[in-house]
């Protein structure tokens, strides 16, 4: 069975974010992911999940720390050491929350040169932290027009060409089926590159139900491929965090995912 944290960037907004970790403990989550904790200081977090005693397994970087631009800077070319900048002050964040994974984001940009400067930004960062897993997610050019890493071919083929064991794909399933229209068969594909599974229902982003996205048979495809990494849930709620979590238990409980009430 996969073992669920909650993203707590979309999960429990209705409260501060140090009380988003209880929340998520109390809910039965057994670990939380914080894609964006920069507005919260480092120590107030790293207080919050001792007390809760819930592990952080994921953040993103580099850190959104200005209004508006690009979703990173990985792929930009000329902006190499604006990456190298935003990604030191995220290891530290990393280091201070032993966060188990950084998703490091590839910005807005195209063609060859996009390819070989992220790749060499990665190179570089697997090196400076070796012993810090990275993440690279393909996301769908819809939601995230110019995107550059906006398909699972272009992650794999970096993933490749990097070459270091401390990168591997983010595997999401709204991204897969805006992108693919297949997650099981993508799954079948790239699994094998993942460190970090993320889920969300495919209408809207909403909560992980049984659907379009078999997310029963999702489930069982991880445990069968040996999966053992998290799966965090990087949903945004209909309503309530609280009121839409029929499917955490149904899936702890193995039953899979849920359906909507009618």
């Amino acid at each position: 069975m996969p073992k669920f944290a909650a993203s707590l960037t979309t999960l429990f907004t209705e409260i501060p974010m140090q009380k988003r970790v209880l929340a998520a403990a109390e809910a039965g989550f057994e670990a939380v992911e914080i894609p964006f904790p920069y507005d919260t200081p480092a120590q107030d977090i790293r207080n919050a999940l001792g007390f809760a005693n819930l592990p952080l397994v994921l953040i993103n970087a580099p850190p959104p720390n200005y209004t508006g631009g690009t979703a990173g800077f990985a792929a930009i070319v000329g902006a190499q050491e604006r990456f190298r900048h935003d990604f030191r002050r995220a290891l530290r964040y990393a280091q201070t929350l032993k966060a188990r994974h950084i998703h490091v984001m590839s910005g807005a940009a195209w063609g060859d040169q996009a390819f070989d400067t992220m790749v060499e930004n990665l190179r570089w960062a697997c090196a400076f932290a070796p012993e810090q897993s990275l993440t690279i997610e393909p996301m769908n050019a819809t939601d995230l027009p110019g995107y550059f890493l906006c398909d699972f071919e272009r992650g794999a083929g970096v993933i490749a060409a990097v070459g270091a064991e401390n990168l591997g794909l983010q595997f999401d399933t709204y991204h897969a089926h805006m992108i693919t229209g297949n997650v099981l068969e993508s799954w079948d594909k790239y699994g094998g590159l993942a460190h970090h599974v993320q889920i969300a229902g495919p209408q809207g982003q909403h909560e992980p139900e049984q659907g379009e996205i078999d997310f029963r048979s999702f489930f069982a495809r991880l445990d069968a491929s040996g999966y053992d990494g998290w799966v965090g849930a990087d949903y945004r709620p209909r309503g309530r965090t609280q009121d839409g979590l029929g499917w955490l238990a149904d899936a702890q409980a193995g039953l899979g995912a849920f359906k909507r009430p009618a």
